[in-house]
């Protein structure tokens, strides 16, 4: 008996985009089942409905085994599977992997260290959806030294924009940061500290999760090991 999905769901499964990302293509009217435009919501059959993004016809990718890579991204490089203007992105930097892989999450092109890229769905969606708390820890070196009210603002919240960050933890000694959010919208830590009269020198992520960006160089990946995709997979 054949398997029906959302539509969002099954790129993600096939490697194109984490579930976000899918969203956001079905949205702009990229993809199409059975010939026609699809919309938000859209359900397909699994090995029945043909889905095609961009004109190619996207196949199931279930029989192929997940990969799960850690990567050191560089300040400078795109957070991203493909770039309109043809810069650098993650997937250029693991390309000898052999195996379509989608980033998950962002990290802005001046903001270096760890990115997880995957072909599975699941795993990502864990990752990046705010019910899962999974913690993001950031370094940084900030314009002008930090005291106790930054920390008490970091824990009560920061009004940036029209929303109101969670509770985020903020350890510092003078210009030196360590930050940990468990959601991670747009450029939020440096509009966390604009917020509060501060700027970002440099950014640099350096866990999600248990998982842990080590001696990673900028532009070095590794395969996560079995412990490591182990604890993702019980998120």
């Amino acid at each position: 008996m054949e398997k029906q999905i959302r539509l969002q769901k099954y790129l993600a499964d096939c490697g194109v985009a984490s579930r976000r990302a899918a969203e956001v293509l079905i949205a702009d009217g990229k993809v199409m089942v059975n010939g026609e435009v699809a919309a938000i919501g859209a359900k397909v059959l699994v090995g029945v409905d043909e889905v095609r993004l961009d004109g190619k016809i996207i196949a199931s990718s279930t029989t192929k085994s997940p990969v799960y890579i850690a990567l050191n991204k560089p300040v400078g490089v795109i957070s991203s599977a493909l770039d309109q203007f043809g810069r650098t992105t993650v997937t250029d930097l693991v390309a000898d992997v052999g195996v379509r892989l989608f980033p998950v999450g962002r990290l802005d092109y001046a903001t270096s260290g760890l990115i997880i890229l995957t072909n599975d769905g699941e795993i990502a969606f864990k990752i990046t959806h705010p019910r899962y708390n999974v913690e993001k820890v950031y370094a940084a070196t900030l314009r002008h030294r930090l005291d106790a009210d930054a920390v008490r603002a970091f824990k009560q919240g920061i009004l940036i924009e029209d929303y109101k960050t969670s509770p985020a933890v903020l350890e510092f000694s003078g210009v030196d940061a360590i930050i940990t959010l468990t959601e991670g919208r747009n450029r939020q830590v440096r509009k966390m500290f604009e917020a509060i009269g501060n700027e970002v020198v440099t950014l640099q992520r350096i866990s999600v999760g248990k998982i842990v960006l080590n001696n990673l160089k900028p532009g070095q990946y590794r395969h996560l090991a079995d412990e490591e995709i182990l604890y993702l997979k019980t998120l």
